[in-house]
């Protein structure tokens, strides 16, 4: 499980470097700086809980436990590329990486690491309760019935 757990992490830092890419070519010129981040924020956010859904069955957690031990090893993997390679590799100084946990200043970051966190548990939740799925379905079947 962790060595799965830790290949998804990969294709989730894939995503989140392709997510920058976009937000610093395509929204920052748009947007804005603050807006791009906020925007970015809630993209890599989204990417997360998806990858998580699709991804979980096949990290093969046996228990809730296992799904939130998966999002503890994301989370530190997480945090240990951002600050060991975002500092020492890409020479960022230890401030400007700080300043992404400023809420105060509207940064969103503290919400992707929250995903990172949270969305395998959520996940094997949803993977694991046949009736949420069944009652997704319904309802969606349901909408589109009686638009």
């Amino acid at each position: 499980m962790v060595g799965r757990a830790a290949t998804i992490w990969f294709v989730i830092m894939v995503a989140a470097i392709c997510n920058g890419a976009v937000r610093d070519v395509v929204m920052t010129p748009r947007f804005g700086d603050p807006i791009a981040r906020a925007l970015s924020c809630i993209t890599l956010s989204c990417v997360i809980v998806l990858v998580a859904w699709i991804s979980i069955r096949w990290m093969r957690p046996a228990s809730p436990a296992d799904a939130w031990t998966i999002g503890a090893i994301w989370l530190t993997m997480t945090l240990a590329f951002e600050f060991v390679v975002g500092h020492y590799a890409f020479q960022t100084p230890w401030p400007a990486l700080l300043a992404d946990y400023n809420l105060l200043a509207g940064r969103l970051w503290i919400f992707v690491l929250i995903a990172t966190l949270t969305a395998p548990a959520f996940a094997f939740r949803f993977a694991h309760n046949p009736r949420t799925a069944t009652e997704i379905s319904a309802r969606s079947a349901e909408a589109t019935r009686h638009p």
